[in-house]
């Protein structure tokens, strides 16, 4: 992951593609560690924003387009 502007960019070396993603997207990722389940990361993006509630199904679907870009299995 490298910060371009207020972008991170991430290469696919499976997919030989560059992604751009926002500090959410970013976030997401960066949890992807293994050791959290989507609920989990869920909640860790709520604290990180401060939000009423806990944005399971924006961070579901993250996941799925992280899976489907190839970036996490």
């Amino acid at each position: 992951m490298h910060t371009v502007a207020d972008q991170i960019v991430v290469y696919g070396a499976g997919t030989n593609r560059i992604h751009y993603m926002n500090p959410t997207a970013a976030l997401v990722l960066e949890l992807c560690d293994g050791s959290h389940s989507a609920a989990e990361i869920a909640a860790l993006v709520r604290e990180a924003y401060g939000l009423a509630s806990v944005p399971l199904s924006e961070v579901t679907g993250c996941l799925d387009t992280l899976r489907e870009a190839g970036i996490v299995s």
